[in-house]
């Protein structure tokens, strides 16, 4: 269980606090409470979440961590993020929940108590040190945290001093598979608010996008300019939100055939493609996933075009599928039997039958997108990946072509060539609502689209 917040982290260099220090540090400060009024952005919704939770285990004790921070190097530490289901439980999102748990007692014959055991803000008293000495939780070091009352009323839960919970048994989501299934599954379809904090994502997403286009002439001209692409879709990311949802891809020319290059360590070509995939995360921890493949000249050569075009016209299909009750791998076939056919058109391959197409696609062709950028990943296959869509799920549609450059299998006008197009739909009662459709998709429109861009930035 968690370390205790009696234990001091202090750094190798630092100085001993005299027994004088310690008593003056402890004089003088004014009160700095929380205003009666903050309350959690999902203050409103989250018991009906944990009901829901509460239902599926009568009985049983329920532990929801949301996590331990993680060293980085030697004494820092990397940036903290709650675990998705302690955030989507309790409505905290923030760095300072690091070592916080869930604990659902059993309460009467089926229902539970909710208690969050949290590390609360130290007293500034004589003897304790942590609140400015402390380099991993003291205040003057990472910042302020609430104390107990002040966690209660931001959440409407009860709380309790992290040092008090010890060692309780029971059902653990982190180590339990059937209560880490039950939280996945019970966030599968989305509740109003949280279609809006992914509307957010994707606004706010689509913006770092039109930010990477006005950047390209400066981009092009530095020698990692996939780095500054990522930087530039970052400071977005971070301006408006919690950060990224995920690793930045920004993969030029042939980078865009290695599905997760984070690398981004490449030159911009002006001739290349660029597969950018980001997404922005939210203060309340919903991303968005958008890829774009961008010619770096802003004009599509005929075989960036030839590729593009059957990769568009693959997702075109894929989500003309969605709708509810359809199946949820009924998106990718749909999507794949365009694939196939196009290859087998193009003469790479023989038959449009089977599955040799993998070789060209390697994955599948979307995901759920929740709290978490392949959210739901744990729910069983029968709920998820072999279940049906439902009105309020919010997934991605993004069919890919990886034409890798030393296979030779292909023309050699096609080798390096990788293009992914991927987007955010909600399904709705009559199909799905395309969430990101301020950026366009088609070749005209992402010519026209990044000419109007550059043309306002000169």
């Amino acid at each position: 269980m968690p370390q205790s917040a009696a234990t001091l982290h202090t750094g190798s260099h630092d100085l001993p606090a005299s027994a004088e220090l310690s008593r003056f540090m402890a004089e003088a400060w004014a009160l700095s409470a929380l205003p009666d009024s903050a309350r959690v952005p999902a203050h409103a919704i989250t018991p009906a979440r944990r009901a829901r939770l509460s239902a599926r285990f009568p009985g049983e004790r329920l532990i929801v961590p949301a996590g331990e921070l993680t060293v980085r190097s030697n004494d820092c530490d990397h940036r903290f993020r709650p675990h998705s289901a302690y955030a989507w439980l309790t409505g905290l999102t923030g760095e300072d929940q690091a070592g916080g748990v869930l604990v659902m007692e059993p309460s009467g014959p089926h229902g539970h108590e909710a208690v969050l055991y949290l590390r609360p803000r130290s007293p500034r008293v004589d003897g304790d040190e942590e609140f400015y000495r402390d380099r991993r939780y003291g205040e003057f070091w990472v910042g302020r945290r609430p104390d107990l009352a002040e966690a209660e009323r931001l959440t409407g839960i009860r709380c309790a001093h992290l040092d008090s919970l010890g060692a309780p048994t029971g059902r653990n989501a982190a180590d339990d598979p059937e209560l880490a299934a039950a939280l996945a599954e019970l966030r599968l379809v989305k509740d109003a608010w949280e279609v809006e904090q992914l509307q957010l994502a994707v606004d706010h997403t689509t913006a770092g996008f039109e930010d990477v286009v006005r950047a390209l002439p400066r981009a092009l001209t530095h020698p990692r300019g996939e780095r500054w692409i990522e930087g530039v879709f970052g400071l977005r990311a971070r301006a408006e939100g919690n950060g990224t949802g995920y690793e930045t891809i920004a993969a030029s020319g042939a980078h865009a055939c290695v599905l997760h290059w984070i690398r981004n360590d490449g030159r911009l070509d002006r001739g290349d493609l660029l597969l950018l995939d980001a997404g922005v995360e939210t203060d309340s921890l919903y991303t968005a996933d958008i890829t774009r493949t961008l010619p770096l000249s802003g004009r599509f050569s005929p075989v960036q075009r030839q590729v593009y075009e059957l990769v568009l016209a693959a997702q075109d299909a894929g989500i003309a599928a969605l709708r509810p009750g359809a199946r949820f791998r009924d998106f990718h076939r749909a999507a794949m039997r365009v694939i196939s056919e196009g290859l087998a058109e193009w003469g790479v391959l023989k038959d449009a039958r089977g599955d040799l197409h993998r070789r060209y696609t390697l994955c599948g062709s979307g995901h759920m997108l929740g709290l978490d950028v392949h959210d739901c990943a744990k729910a069983r296959a029968g709920a998820y990946l072999d279940g049906v869509l439902e009105e309020g799920q919010v997934l991605t549609v993004e069919p890919g072509l990886y034409l890798q450059p030393d296979d030779e299998t292909l023309p050699a006008e096609l080798r390096g060539v990788g293009v992914r197009i991927e987007d955010d739909l909600v399904v709705t009662a009559e199909g799905a609502r395309l969430m990101s459709g301020a950026l366009p998709r088609t070749v005209a429109g992402v010519e026209e689209w990044m000419g109007t861009l550059l043309d306002a930035r000169a």
